[in-house]
């Protein structure tokens, strides 16, 4: 602080698989098995706009909650911990406070003491929740997480209504105003869909619509991915370089596909129904922008068969967990002659202007296999469908900001894809969601003025500190680890930062006016203000590169209900959105919270040593510092969680044990964490209900195993679990083989 000016608190574009949080998006994660989308991490984060399917579902489940964390975990230890010390510590002391009572009537209300714990501790523990609990229409995904989340937006909506409204920061103006011209639909409808279709024309023209520019592919291009933050065929992005994360670097990852995972567009005989019915989305909307139905048909058509080939060579997110084995810097040069179909240095000269950049300049390159055929693809294909593809791109990202019949066929397409009941979302919470999307840390300023006890601060971070020490001592108790691979553990747990409640510069107006500095926001034309923020967002990224990475960027809004850890910070931050009952409370016994928030924070660290982020040392480098015989113990073990989970199954569907390895582990090892400081319970927050067909779309896509199997694949590997619930040899929750990482 101090030794450089406040730059934005938007963090550098990052790959989700370096970018660890404890639970699943309320919605998809971004296209393309592990690329991001570029406004989900930059200029407070446009979450739902790009690709337009993340902000299709978000509307659907908790209005992007950004991860509604599912802490599954952080309290279902309550549960078992509140049996141990019934059954195994009568002596001790009993709460009776209003807290502890209240607590304990959610736990007993959640239970179903019908099933034996033994058999199916998920069914014991959340039974009664379940039961309680039907899904509400609109939603396709509901958790105690969501009514959190519910309450936030309320909260959100009283400080950006409230009549005496008259704050002296321009960013918080700013984000009234934002909100207010969202809020305007009679306006909205009055434009109807013309503001997008003066925006193609002002590109070239969409040969769906009319004519089009058939020389201008590399202008499209540049306008569509530049200027207006949509990600086909790739996304580039500027953030830390994984081996040297005190400066930040050009990084071009995968990107291309609508739906969320490419198993949609390869797996067509289980897919038909969402690709029909992605097909019709298509084709309606882009009759809404002017086209005939059937050449309109025949033409999205053929994009779809164009994504099909984009699926077919992205690389699936289980195949990207080793973060050295996909890492390739070269210099601009280099990507030339590795995908020639781009010209390079034209592109990343125009999406980071005004900087000015040579083939010299670095690049680190996520998948270089997948550019090389990106290319081959480019040039094998006919320029009207690359126009017609590059058009939709933004099409997609830009229609929810449109009028009424734009948003019932989103409606429709969420209905097959994620198996909601038709309901109406209130207008509000809509644009709430989209406030927070794009001016997150302005609103966040009031969120946190008006409802974050400043003391919480210094609680969490004694509460990490406590975590932290039980890591280290369990670290102490390994038998597989050398001891020069231990010591350097124990160093990088040490130096893990630590962020709690919000960023500082929040609170100074000054500088959360000047992160927001040129972003212009009229209230009149909510579609002009999501358009000025695509290249605002544009020139934060660039204006990034020259200079190095600041650690206290933030990847969250404060009113977030998350937690993560970032390996090029080695850092983890809890938000204040997740600093509040059940997970934490100032009036909740100490050993509550570590039953609630503790569990989390066992999580992130964690992560810190899962299969990713034991690749990185105590500075946040990708570089080799185990010894072989602990990196193959290592291997060993997580081979087992591996088989573990992969044996679990959701619709006769089974869980994907790579893509889900790194959060098992964190799961395994925070819990444990939290129990060796002697965690109380939380309330039964972990149970959920869900579709179909959004289970199915969690399976292919989220990095985090089912709710049930996070519970489950846990207790059952807890020896402390199963020796204090008398779980017999060969019952479900002690199949005799315990998994054990950490």
């Amino acid at each position: 602080s101090g030794v450089q000016p406040p730059q934005p608190a938007f963090p550098p574009q990052m790959p989700d698989y370096k970018h660890a949080t404890l639970q699943e998006d309320e919605g998809p994660e971004p296209a393309g098995d592990g690329s991001a989308s570029p406004d989900s991490v930059e200029v407070g984060f446009r979450k739902g706009t790009g690709p337009l399917l993340s902000r299709l579902a978000s509307r659907s489940q908790l209005e992007l909650v950004l991860c509604t964390v599912t802490i599954t975990l952080a309290l279902l230890l309550g549960i078992t911990i509140v049996a141990l010390a019934i059954q195994y510590n009568p002596s001790h002391k009993m709460c009776l406070t209003e807290a502890c009572v209240r607590v304990a009537s959610k736990i007993l209300e959640a239970l179903d003491t019908d099933t034996d714990p033994c058999q199916d501790f998920y069914q014991y523990s959340c039974g009664g929740w379940i039961k309680r609990n039907p899904l509400p229409n609109g939603r396709s995904k509901w958790s105690t997480f969501n009514s959190i989340w519910d309450q936030n937006q309320a909260i959100m909506k009283h400080l950006l209504e409230n009549s005496s409204f008259n704050s002296s920061s321009e960013a918080e103006r700013k984000t009234q105003r934002y909100y207010l011209s969202c809020l305007k639909e009679q306006r909205i409808e009055e434009l109807g869909s013309q503001p997008l279709i003066e925006l193609i024309d002002k590109i070239g023209g969409w040969n769906i619509t009319g004519s089009w520019n058939q020389s201008s592919f590399m202008e499209v291009l540049k306008t569509v991915s530049g200027t207006y933050r949509a990600t086909p065929f790739f996304t580039v992005y500027v953030g830390a370089d994984s081996k040297s994360s005190n400066s930040n670097i050009i990084q071009v990852d995968q990107s291309g596909l609508f739906l969320p995972s490419r198993d949609y567009y390869l797996n067509k005989t289980a897919n038909e129904k969402v690709l029909t019915a992605y097909l019709d989305y298509m084709v309606e909307l882009g009759m809404l922008l002017g086209g005939s139905k059937e050449p309109t048909r025949l033409q999205m058509q053929q994009v779809l068969d164009f994504e099909t080939l984009l699926a077919n060579i992205t690389v699936p997110q289980a195949e990207r967990r080793d973060d050295e084995k996909i890492y390739h810097k070269m210099s601009i040069a280099e990507l030339q002659v590795l995908a020639p179909a781009i010209d390079w240095l034209d592109y990343l000269s125009y999406a980071l202007a005004p900087l000015e950049l040579a083939e010299t300049e670095p690049v680190v390159v996520y998948g270089d296999a997948y550019l090389q055929q990106v290319s081959e693809l480019i040039n094998s294909t006919d320029r009207s469908v690359l126009n017609n593809y590059l058009i939709w791109n933004l099409v997609q990202k830009t229609a929810s900001s449109l009028d009424q019949r734009f948003e019932t066929a989103q409606e429709r397409l969420l209905e097959t894809l994620y198996g909601t009941r038709k309901s109406c979302t209130p207008r509000w919470q809509t644009c709430i969601s989209n406030t927070d999307d794009t001016l997150g840390f302005a609103l966040g300023s009031l969120f946190v003025k008006a409802t974050f006890d400043r003391d919480s601060k210094a609680i969490a971070e004694e509460m990490i500190s406590e975590i932290r020490t039980a890591f280290e001592v369990s670290l102490e108790q390994l038998d597989w680890m050398d001891e020069k691979t231990r010591q350097a553990a124990k160093e990088k747990a040490d130096a893990i930062y630590d962020m709690i409640g919000f960023p500082d510069f929040i609170l100074d107006n000054k500088e959360l006016d000047d992160v927001y500095d040129g972003y212009e926001v009229s209230e009149d034309s909510f579609f002009q203000n999501m358009l000025n923020f695509y290249n605002f967002s544009a020139k934060v990224m660039a204006d990034q590169l020259r200079k190095p990475p600041n650690r206290d960027q933030w990847s969250m809004t404060p009113q977030t209900v998350n937690a993560y850890y970032l390996p090029t910070k080695n850092g983890i931050v809890f938000p204040a959105g997740i600093l509040q009952a059940p997970f934490y409370a100032r009036n909740h016994p100490k050993a509550l919270n570590f039953g609630g928030i503790g569990v989390v924070m066992g999580h992130e660290l964690t992560h810190a040593f899962d299969d990713q982020g034991r690749e990185y040392d105590k500075e946040g480098n990708l570089r080799p510092w185990w010894q072989n015989s602990s990196l193959e113990a290592f291997k060993n073990r997580t081979a087992c969680m591996t088989e573990q989970y992969g044996r679990y199954t959701v619709h006769r569907e089974n869980v994907n044990g790579r893509q889900t390895l790194g959060e098992n582990i964190a799961d395994n090892g925070g819990l444990k964490a939290a129990y060796n400081v002697k965690a109380a319970p939380g309330p039964g927050v972990w149970c959920s209900v869900r579709t179909p067909e959004s289970s199915h779309e969690g399976l292919v896509t989220d990095p985090h195993s089912p709710d049930k199997y996070r519970v489950i694949g846990t207790l059952s590997n807890s020896r402390d679990f199963v020796q204090h619930f008398g779980c017999p040899l060969g019952s479900p929750m002690n199949p005799g083989k315990h998994c054990e990482v950490w």
